[in-house]
């Protein structure tokens, strides 16, 4: 299922997401195909749409495990997953082929236990007074 992400000051679609590996029997979904375009990565408008899908999921559905994974090769992406507060779980080494290459998968993930501590970080950064009047952070999301 995939999601728009729209930059509400200036109403422009600037991204994707989607849930994927969704099974409600087990109460277990993941995160994947992000791509939060140059004017959103790494910005409030990112960071709140990851929230927004993370919360829906755990909170409304009530799900027991969110999960990320991305090749093992990819900074950004596993930086991003630390900072969202996912727990590293290993390595699929030989995972798969892609582009006729080897592709070493990184897992991590958020539990249904883990999650009201981590929902309380976001609303405590996502609140207005964490920002400047230019958009900037007064405390990081790690803060």
């Amino acid at each position: 299922m995939y999601f728009a992400v729209i930059d509400l000051a200036s109403g422009r679609t600037e991204g994707r997401q989607s849930l994927m590996d969704i099974f409600p029997g087990y109460g277990t979904a993941e995160i994947g195909h992000i791509l939060w375009g140059p004017r959103i990565a790494r910005s409030r408008v990112s960071t709140e749409a990851f929230f927004l899908l993370t919360d829906y999921v755990m909170t409304d559905l009530r799900y027991r495990r969110w999960q990320w994974r991305c090749n093992a090769l990819n900074e950004p992406s596993r930086r991003a997953a630390d900072r969202f507060g996912f727990t590293f779980e290993g390595i699929f080494r030989n995972h798969m082929v892609v582009k006729g290459k080897n592709r070493d998968t990184a897992w991590y993930s958020i539990t249904d236990e883990e999650w009201p501590k981590i929902r309380a970080r976001f609303i405590a950064w996502l609140d207005p007074s964490n920002f400047r009047a230019d958009g900037f952070q007064v405390k990081s999301l790690r803060q």
